[in-house]
């Protein structure tokens, strides 16, 4: 019996898929470290159009540490793409401007990507502020949104069927997977410290809710202007008999939170876990910190080599120039954004993954990547997700993985709990594939 002849769309779609399980073994040969014999033949250099994918950076502003790293992140996750073959083929290319922290500018810095640069996607955005602000006019643009941020704003189902969350877990599942080891193993009695915008509230609102779930009890909330320099004023909001100080900040005063933090409770301070959005691009072993002796810090992925010990994680560091101690290899001053900065490098492959299914090739092929998007289920450990085997949502636009309790000793950070992605997993309240497109 005849075949009939294929559609424009399902050639493309399978050579897509074949590109997607060629590259998969190029990156499984060629990715120092990796497992596996390594390949002599190297992949053929990526040809034809470009694939011109918006970076929104935040090189400027509060996040500037982080858009430092996810630049650099995002820099060496494409030479590695382009290196073995490329996305479907084609060679990737990467347009950034920097949307100064600031959400009115991020609006300005989303039209300019996709109206004047004309790229394929965006992504890239980490504080949830400018996230907020900028999925509306993605979604009026009609333009995929790829963010790396960790608030619960994509999963909640407030933004739109445009914007995705694919590299890097949101602040409910990161909670829902951590609250139980906080009440079991530091104590009841919570006050929280979180920054006063929409990443803190997060925090707050569940960390609230599942507390008196467990048996515990919220005894204070304590929310800081995340632009704040001095923080003495606030201590005293915590109460004498609190057994644990659950802190999340961001911003430039993360030392000195913690300097006056020491200062304020001094040999009798609570137990306290933090975030280690708090001590992102902070030495653990800077003057100063010695207050952190003992406590207990979460990470998205270990900082300090040897941690997470998976030859993944071992090329990944190689590949983004972060040495043992979690510093760049050409300044030891310069301390890596080590549990954020992988979203980048995990989104972009996600990216590849989404192109190479739905047989993408240009912005009338939105619809078929979105919902190639929304097929993904498992995503297994590899080259391209060295942090750890993930599960997404399609639903949810939102991906679940999971995460990592450390201690501060000798001036560094020891991995003593690893949850599961279960842990973290979460009833959904959305679902944007209802959402037309």
């Amino acid at each position: 019996m005849p075949g009939r002849r294929l559609t424009r769309r399902e050639a493309l779609k399978a050579a897509g898929a074949l590109a997607g399980a060629a590259a998969a073994g190029r990156l499984a040969g060629l990715l120092p470290g990796a497992p596996g014999p390594q390949q002599t033949v190297r992949a053929a250099a990526p040809s034809g159009t470009p694939l011109r994918i918006g970076f929104e950076v935040h090189r400027t502003g509060i996040g500037a540490v982080y858009g430092r790293w996810y630049e650099r992140t995002t820099t060496a996750a494409v030479r590695f793409i382009n290196e073995t073959g490329g996305i479907a083929g084609r060679p990737v290319q990467i347009v950034a401007e920097d949307d100064g922290t600031d959400p009115k500018r991020g609006v300005e810095v989303i039209e300019k990507l996709a109206q004047q640069h004309k790229v394929d996607f965006i992504f890239g955005t980490l504080f949830s502020n400018v996230v907020i602000a900028n999925a509306p006019r993605a979604g009026e643009l009609k333009i995929p949104y790829f963010v790396v941020s960790e608030g619960y704003h994509v999963a909640s189902g407030k933004l739109n069927r445009y914007t995705l969350q694919p590299g890097i877990t949101d602040v409910r599942a990161q909670v829902t997977a951590l609250a139980p080891w906080i009440v079991n193993n530091l104590g009841k009695r919570i006050a929280l410290v979180y920054p006063d915008y929409a990443f803190g509230y997060d925090h707050r609102d569940f960390m609230g809710a599942l507390a008196p779930r467990l048996g515990a009890t919220i005894v204070a909330q304590v929310p800081i202007p995340p632009t704040e320099t001095s923080f003495t004023r606030y201590f005293p909001r915590i109460p004498a008999n609190t057994d644990v100080i659950y802190h999340v900040m961001v911003g430039p005063g993360v030392l000195t939170f913690v300097k006056e933090m020491g200062e304020h409770f001094g040999a009798r301070k609570p137990k306290m876990f933090g975030f280690i959005d708090s001590l992102e691009g902070v030495d653990i072993a800077a003057p100063g910190l010695e207050y952190l002796d003992g406590t207990y810090i979460w990470e998205a992925f270990p900082r300090y080599a040897g941690e997470y010990n998976t030859p993944h994680e071992r090329a990944y560091r190689q590949r983004v120039g972060v040495g043992p101690t979690g510093a760049s290899t050409a300044d030891p001053k310069d301390i890596s954004t080590y549990s954020h900065m992988f979203g980048c490098w995990e989104t972009l492959f996600f990216i590849k993954r989404v192109v190479e299914a739905s047989g993408y090739r240009s912005p009338r092929d939105y619809k078929a990547l979105i919902e190639a998007a929304e097929k993904v289920t498992d995503i297994a450990e590899g080259p391209g997700h060295p942090q750890g085997p993930k599960r997404f949502v399609g639903r949810l636009h939102q991906v679940f993985g999971q995460q990592f309790v450390s201690q501060v000793a000798n001036k560094r950070l020891k991995v003593v709990h690893r949850t599961k992605i279960e842990d973290g997993m979460y009833t959904p309240e959305a679902d944007y594939t209802k959402q037309p497109l």
